[in-house]
């Protein structure tokens, strides 16, 4: 079982919506959403399949960036290389491509991490959870999103996801800092008794976190999630001395190492678990069972990533044994992508299929139909 090729194919996968974080726009509803899409093969022909979904907004790995890399940095250290020994390829990436603040290119690394546990769990004949020497479960339930920044969108939305069978909802907040608190008072009319998640996506100082933290509290808010600059961590535990808010780390948090230093610093009360800012599923798992060890809560997200990354996160998040639903927003504003099978969405609840590996089936026409040109 040794890595005979690896395949890299950036693709523009069609938004029923556009998406906004409080950096900027994540996909566009004419240009579409940039993901990559990785196949390995080895030496006896089976086949596994990751994905990474970069956004120059979220971090400064882009798709052109991604697919470079693994191209000419993570495939040729990686072939020939046993497909057993997770481990050793990890090293090699790591090694490859070294670190700066943090994890040196972590999404490019998790769409080569989740195309090998496809690989692997092929092998052995189980699902992912099989490969971890878990239970497999069949649904996770979801967090509603939220990407608005007009109160009576708001609003609308927050009732939408109660009368759909959510059971939380996750707002992203300081797309305009001024109408923040109308947003989340509207929400938190509409929708009184959903799991309450206000995402800052960095957006603030810590005078202005510490004042919207106060009204998140008046308001009801259940946790406010990554309200200052990532590597700001003295700032988080600051400002949860300062209000009685839950703080939630997510770009702060790139590595099991990061996290350390955020239990060290006591920079958070919980800690968003996500596979591809991680580097892949082995450095998530590990980040999720440490946070649990420390007694912070876990929330899982994702990066709007499609069929195949969700359903692999899923089945990350029921080893870990979430219980808070999960942001895994890809079905809130893909309108397409190449991946079947993996699982079907019904009324706030992902349904996973069980299959071998990640569990998904690629359909190569639509790698082709979805193709990134560069214009």
């Amino acid at each position: 079982m040794k890595i005979s090729k690896i395949e890299v194919f950036p693709l523009t996968l069609p938004m029923k919506q556009n998406f906004f974080i409080s950096g900027g726009k994540v996909g566009d509803l004419g240009q579409g959403a940039p993901h990559v899409y990785v196949k390995i093969t080895d030496d006896e022909g089976a086949e596994g399949w990751g994905e990474a979904r970069p956004s120059h907004r979220w971090s400064y790995e882009t798709l052109e960036s991604v697919t470079t890399t693994i191209e000419h940095y993570l495939k040729p250290v990686l072939l020939g290389e046993s497909v057993r020994d997770l481990n050793r390829i990890h090293r090699l990436m790591d090694r490859s491509i070294a670190a700066g603040f943090s994890k040196g290119m972590p999404i490019a690394k998790a769409a080569v991490d989740m195309a090998i546990h496809d690989l692997l769990a092929k092998h052995h004949g189980t699902h992912l959870p099989g490969l971890w020497m878990g239970t497999f479960k069949d649904t996770i339930r979801l967090s509603y999103l939220i990407s608005t920044n007009d109160p009576d969108q708001a609003c609308k939305k927050a009732r939408e996801a109660k009368e759909n069978g959510y059971l939380a909802i996750d707002v992203k907040i300081g797309l305009n800092p001024k109408l923040d608190v109308q947003i989340l008072e509207a929400v938190k009319q509409a929708a009184p008794e959903l799991y309450f998640r206000a995402d800052a996506n960095q957006a603030y100082t810590l005078t202005e976190a510490v004042r919207l933290s106060r009204e998140m509290e008046r308001i009801g808010v259940d946790v406010f999630e990554q309200p200052l600059k990532a590597n700001d961590l003295t700032g988080h535990a600051e400002l949860r001395r300062k209000t009685g808010t839950p703080i939630a780390l997510d770009e702060s948090i790139w590595s099991a190492g990061d996290l350390i230093q955020a239990i060290r610093t006591e920079a958070c009360d919980m800690v968003v678990i996500k596979v591809t800012k991680t580097g892949g599923l082995k450095e998530a798992r590990l980040c999720g069972e440490i946070a649990k060890e420390a007694n912070l809560g876990l929330l899982g997200g994702g990066l709007t990533e499609s069929t195949l990354g969700l359903t692999a996160s899923a089945h990350l998040f029921n080893y870990l044994d979430l219980q808070i639903p999960v942001d895994l927003n890809g079905p809130f504003f893909l309108a397409d992508d190449p991946a079947a099978d993996g699982l079907q969405v019904r009324d706030g609840t992902v349904h996973l299929s069980g299959r071998e590996g990640i569990g998904c089936t690629i359909a190569e026409e639509k790698i082709q139909k979805y193709a990134f040109k560069r214009e």
